[in-house]
């Protein structure tokens, strides 16, 4: 898999990727038992990475990792008062939705995610509140902070799974502390879209990916520990 072994590629010493290299966008787990542990891993392809932003495809058909309950039970199947806490594992699965593009600046505490329908029609941003993103040889890795905004093509938003923040917090996920720094970073990623700045204002809806790009794989060290990482 080309980026994922240090080679001529983006790693934890500023080096950057090439468009075209592949490498994993991934998030680490807040459950209980698996505190730290890779649980979410989506092969994607390097669009730009520059000093200041990391842009990267997901391509439809796409093998990903994804948490489910111990059972195979999806998350968001189990009732919101266990969803957190209950035992869980990891399983293989494709992205069958159309592509994701993602971009992210180097210290902000959230990425955009674009979405489209079926034939291009852009459907909307998606702002992930998550840490910021850390770079290692094979990709970059955060946590995922529960609160997300959906901005749409009008610029009107809506903030998006408002109970699933409440509940990491009361199952003790998340302290108070971190939780106002979270709901703040929220408000600073809204400053940006009321402003209407950059990634929103930057035509991203309008890029297609190159044709020639392949689906990447899904590596079988998926959830190595890097040697080295780097904000």
């Amino acid at each position: 898999m080309t980026g994922t072994g240090g080679r001529g590629g983006g790693d934890a010493q500023g080096n950057r990727w090439r468009p075209g290299e592949q490498i994993l966008w991934r998030y680490r787990d807040h459950a209980p038992d698996l505190t730290g542990a890779v649980h979410i891993c989506r092969p994607v392809t390097v669009v730009q990475d520059t000093a200041d932003l990391l842009a990267v495809w997901m391509a439809p058909g796409t093998e990903c990792v994804k948490p489910v309950l111990a059972d195979g039970t999806p998350v968001h199947e189990e009732p919101l008062a266990t969803r957190y806490t209950a035992p869980r594992t990891t399983v293989r699965a494709r992205w069958f939705g159309t592509g994701v593009l993602k971009l992210a600046r180097p210290r902000d505490p959230w990425s955009v995610w674009l979405f489209w329908d079926h034939g291009w029609r852009f459907k909307s941003w998606y702002v992930n509140l998550e840490e910021p993103r850390s770079r290692w040889a094979g990709g970059v890795d955060s946590v995922d902070h529960f609160l997300d905004i959906s901005v749409y093509p009008d610029r009107t938003w809506k903030w998006r799974d408002e109970d699933e923040f409440a509940q990491a917090q009361r199952a003790g996920l998340m302290d108070a502390g971190q939780a106002l720094r979270v709901q703040q970073a929220g408000q600073d990623a809204l400053d940006v879209v009321k402003a209407w700045g950059a990634p929103f204002s930057d035509g991203w809806e309008d890029w297609r990916p190159d044709p020639a790009w392949g689906v990447p794989a899904l590596p079988e060290d998926w959830d190595r520990t890097p040697a080295h990482m780097s904000s």
